[in-house]
């Protein structure tokens, strides 16, 4: 099979795996470590989008113009042009190593091929990142010459470490809202369950127009609830997940979800579960998918 430039760039890396089997418990138990806020904060819960990609942007940009102003630089000589180099160099780095610790947090639940394309990312970007540090220090001890030759290489790996981010996204979908791919469920009120079959603190699954939807009834006022039923993180299953509440912890990751909205509560998962609305008719539960489906909007 025909593989990617990226996929050529991991085989030519056999280390991998062995270097993810080290790295990435120590990354999970650092992440526990920290506690709900840590992990609230990396995973960009809070931002109710992923926060690494975000970050990404600060050094790239920032080395971008530092390339820029290296070339005014030496086209004028003018002080002007080398401290904005200084500068943007002296940004994307301190941006660079933020990306990387939010990047670490997303990579700790990967497997396989992703797994192992997120520690070769790392390493490129890590590697950069230091000839960029060593750039700096270069440039402070006044020689410009080589700091400008550590920093070219650096943006070199750099480049070569977005490449497989951008197949971490795009190729292995990570961090993508999975329910974006499901089904959509029905347009119109659909019986689903009888009433009777749904009671206290039960989660139950059911499957309608090919969408798993989660039923619940509201532990505060009795209400019929559902969300979508796969989690949008890694597709976990969340009526295998435990009930604290009106809200599900998914048995994979731990992402919580308000059962009645579809809120995300904890992370790593940052986008809402797909929403349901439901009433009862003639003793039978209806679901219908709501407007603010992502799936509905891709379709």
């Amino acid at each position: 099979m025909e593989k990617t430039i990226g996929e050529r760039i991991v085989d030519a890396m056999p280390f991998l795996d062995g270097a993810s089997d080290v790295v990435q418990p120590k990354v999970q138990e650092l992440l526990d470590a920290g506690g709900a806020t840590a992990r609230y904060i990396l995973d960009g819960v809070w931002f109710e989008v992923p926060l690494h990609p975000v970050l990404t942007d600060v050094p790239i940009g920032s080395w971008t113009a530092a390339i820029l102003f290296d070339g005014l630089d030496l086209v004028s000589g003018r002080t002007a042009m080398r401290n904005a180099a200084d500068a943007s160099l002296a940004v994307g780095v301190a941006g660079g190593f933020v990306a990387a610790a939010v990047g670490f947090s997303d990579w700790r639940y990967t497997s396989g091929g992703s797994r192992r394309m997120g520690m070769a990312h790392a390493i490129l970007n890590s590697a950069g990142l230091a000839l960029n540090v060593t750039s700096l220090l270069l440039r402070a001890s006044g020689r410009r010459n080589a700091g400008r030759l550590a920093f070219l290489a650096g943006y070199s790996l750099n480049g070569m470490g977005a490449h497989l981010g951008g197949e971490l996204s795009y190729k292995y979908g990570l961090r993508v809202n999975r329910n974006a791919f499901e089904a959509t469920g029905p347009d119109d009120f659909t019986p689903v369950l009888d009433e009777a079959e749904l009671s206290g603190e039960e989660m139950r699954r059911i499957e309608v127009d090919g969408a798993g939807v989660l039923l619940s009834r509201s532990e505060k006022d009795g209400r019929v609830c559902a969300i979508a039923a796969t989690c949008n993180h890694f597709s976990g299953p969340l009526e295998q997940g435990e009930r604290e509440g009106d809200t599900v912890v998914c048995p994979w990751h731990k992402s919580r979800f308000d059962l009645c909205n579809g809120k995300v509560l904890n992370g790593p998962a940052v986008f809402p579960q797909s929403g349901y609305e439901t009433r009862v008719r003639d003793g039978k539960i209806e679901v219908r998918a709501v407007d603010e489906n992502i799936q509905e909007k891709v379709r």
